[in-house]
């Protein structure tokens, strides 16, 4: 249905695109207005929930573009912004009307300012940092207001490459020798002498002038169609964070990631105002496999094997992923800023994710003389070309047998960092443990709903089940767990709500909405055309997925998942699908309410609970001294506070995990294979949450043996 919908819509903006804007391209060959009418158009046509181009929208993106290009306020003068601000209720006006008024007087600004900003930072470098001095950054960016002079930015700039030289002039006045893997963790060349502080000064400086001057020169480099693309992504980001407009250079990259050939470190970034953030982390690539970066570190600086780092804070997000991507086997350094604060040169060898870690696996768990089953679903992923060639449920469907054989007693589902994927995947997967039924709803703007049922009444495992998810389950792995919470047919543990992602996009090429093809390649648009609804009518939209047993992770207090993005779509519901709940004999409100009150108890759980409130206060700290002792003295700190919490990676939970028979027999020919598995069950045997999982398993069973003997003697 998802892919009749799409063809629908394209032929309908075909039909009414095809003469409207063939006559204007023969009009006027200015590409970039072009753009402009065809996006907004397609928008206005195509959206799940389109907006009205007004006033308020007009406003909002004068407020993001300005962002997007000047996050940390040190291009722009206040009278620039004031200049700007007479245009602010024009913009919609001018989208209307193909007028691109108001970015041609951002970017000829922004190229002067950016002219001027090299002459600042040159003269700041040009003086001592004075790191005695008692001074303070504040990096609430967001809150700052503009410069109202040339002095006053370049105080800022002063604070600023001050800050950004901090650490450099730490690292060279405290280490003494070191081994090469600690040299080059720090950032240093092996048996570096360590400096006076007026060397430590004069070099950090100058590792500072280099980054500046390489990155000056990168935004050199950007034509005036590199910034255009930002205020395009600017408009259509407003109807949402998952509509954007494709460049024809990132279309082809896109393609190249949708077939699973992704080349470069294996993160997804989220720009921020002090750096970018990771986001996701794609199963079998670099960053995966080396396992120190996690969702929510922060890129600062990145550097090209051993060469001097450039400070990405304040970079155009696209410009920063190009100098993070790069060749397979070349070496990427990143200066990282941890989730917990700490700051730590983490070099990766950027590779093509191993596609094999994206599948489904599986474990045996054993607990005295009780067995159980794990299956981990990295994704929903399916062989567009060929749905039989492989795909997540006919494999699941497959460990669930191999499992079975082999005597397990109940099963996990693990999809905890599951970002989603095939929707006919979800289906058919929901449908291996209830008899029949719908799993999901699906609606398109102005049209009835669609409900997915799965009708073999074929049950592959009816005994007990437990869903793993935290705040990186999203879109289909939400799907999965809704309905099987809406049919009380497994019990959900992980975070407090799941990422909320429930929206629907799909890509449309705007070459083939116009005939004319003297304008060249004119990209792609990916926009959200449906939301996912779960079977009880509520929408996974927002608010995902509310764990029956809420346990804390470390992303407990800090903003992520889709509340965390710009303008998502709101939360809403709709009428009920027909379904009836699980009929097996299962008591979950006392499974449940047990699960919880183990956990209160556990230690390990209280001991997360405390790291993720620590993490969530380093992040609220935005005021950061400049003064070295002083800046020595809370690094320490924060080092000391998070030595404590690694005691965190000791936890044992006494469990065994096993490879499946079929599995262990590859070994013999795969010790690769073998080296892989071993260190994911080394990390199983740490994990509090399957060890959980576990006892809810064996009080599930209990529970049943229970309720089935009551029901045998009242029959």
């Amino acid at each position: 249905m998802k892919k009749n919908f799409a063809y629908g819509l394209f032929a309908l903006l075909i039909a009414v695109a095809s003469c409207s804007f063939t006559n204007k391209t023969f009009e006027n060959d200015d590409k970039d207005k072009l753009l402009i009418d065809l996006i907004t158009y397609v928008l206005s046509k195509g959206h799940y929930e389109p907006k009205d181009i007004n006033d308020d929208f007009s406003v909002n993106v004068f407020e993001d573009f300005i962002d997007v290009i000047d996050p940390t306020k040190r291009y722009f003068l206040d009278s620039d912004i004031r200049e700007f601000e007479q245009q602010k209720f024009q913009i919609d006006d001018q989208i209307k009307n193909t007028d691109i008024t108001f970015f041609n007087a951002v970017h000829d600004r922004l190229v002067q300012r950016m002219s001027e900003a090299e002459e600042i930072y040159k003269e700041v470098l040009s003086e001592p940092f004075d790191y005695s001095k008692d001074e303070t950054i504040d990096i609430s960016y967001d809150e700052m207001a503009f410069a109202t002079s040339r002095d006053e930015l370049k105080e800022r700039w002063r604070k600023q490459l001050k800050y950004a030289t901090l650490n450099t002039y730490d690292s060279k006045i405290s280490h003494t020798h070191e081994d090469a893997e600690t040299a080059k963790e720090h950032g240093h060349a092996e048996n570096e002498k360590p400096m006076t502080a007026e060397e430590a000064e004069i070099s950090s400086r100058e590792s500072t002038r280099k980054t500046l001057a390489e990155f000056f020169d990168f935004v050199d480099d950007l034509q005036r169609k590199d910034w255009f693309i930002q205020y395009i992504n600017t408009i259509v980001d407003e109807f949402d964070p998952h509509t954007y407009y494709f460049a024809p250079d990132d279309k082809d990259k896109f393609d190249a990631n949708m077939s699973g050939k992704f080349e470069g470190i294996g993160a997804r970034l989220q720009k921020k105002p002090e750096g970018a953030k990771i986001t996701d982390i794609i199963s079998g690539g670099p960053v995966w496999r080396d396992s120190r970066l996690e969702v929510g570190d922060l890129i600062l600086k990145v550097g090209q094997d051993g060469e001097e780092p450039v400070d990405i804070v304040g970079m155009r997000l696209d410009d920063a992923i190009k100098m993070i991507k790069g060749p397979e086997g070349t070496v990427v350094d990143l200066t990282v800023r941890r989730i917990d604060g700490s700051q730590e040169v983490i070099s990766l060898t950027r590779d093509v994710v191993e596609l094999e870690e994206s599948f489904a696996k599986s474990a045996n768990i054993k607990k005295e003389n009780q067995k159980f089953g794990l299956i981990h679903l990295p994704k929903f992923y399916v062989d567009f070309d060929d749905y039989s060639e492989r795909n997540a449920a006919t494999d699941v469907a497959k460990e669930v047998e191999r499992l079975k054989q082999e005597g397990m007693e109940g099963l996990i589902l693990d999809l905890r960092d599951n970002g989603g994927g095939s929707l006919k995947t979800v289906v058919e997967m929901g449908g291996l443990f209830i008899k029949d039924g719908p799993i999901v709803q699906v609606q398109s703007s102005g049209k009835e709903k669609d409900v997915y049922d799965d009708k073999d009444e074929r049950v592959q495992w009816d005994g007990p089940l437990v869903i793993l998810v935290n705040e990186l389950s999203a879109s289909a792995s939400e799907i999965l767990a809704a309905a099987m919470q809406d049919y009380k047919r497994a019990v959900v543990i992980g975070s407090k709500q799941t990422f909320g992602k429930g929206t629907v996009q799909n890509v449309f090429d705007l070459n083939n909405i116009v005939r004319s093809s003297e304008n060249g390649d004119l990209g792609a648009l990916k926009l959200t055309t449906q939301k996912f609804y779960r079977i009880n009518g509520g929408s996974t939209q927002l608010e995902g997925v509310k764990s029956d047993v809420v346990v804390p992770d470390k992303y407990s207090y800090i903003d992520i998942g889709e509340r965390d993005q710009s303008n998502p779509l709101k939360w809403d519901k709709i009428t009920p699908a027909e379904y009836e709940p699980w009929s097996g004999y299962i008591d979950y409100e006392e499974t449940i309410a047990n699960s919880t009150k183990r956990m209160a108890a556990n230690p390990q759980i209280a001991l997360i609970d405390e790291n993720a409130k620590w993490i969530k206060s380093q992040q609220d700290e935005r005021v950061i001294s400049l003064n070295y002792t002083t800046y020595k003295s809370e690094s320490e700190k924060d080092k000391e506070k998070a030595d404590y919490f690694k005691k965190m990676n000791d936890y044992d939970s006494k469990l065994t995990f096993e490879s499946l028979k079929y599995e262990q027999e590859l070994f013999t020919k795969d010790s690769v294979l073998r080296e892989k598995r071993n260190r994911w069950h080394k990390n199983l045997a740490k994990d509090v949450y399957v060890e959980e999982a576990v006892n809810v398993l064996q009080d599930l069973k209990i529970n049943n043996i229970k309720n089935t003997k009551l029901a045998s003697v009242k029959g």
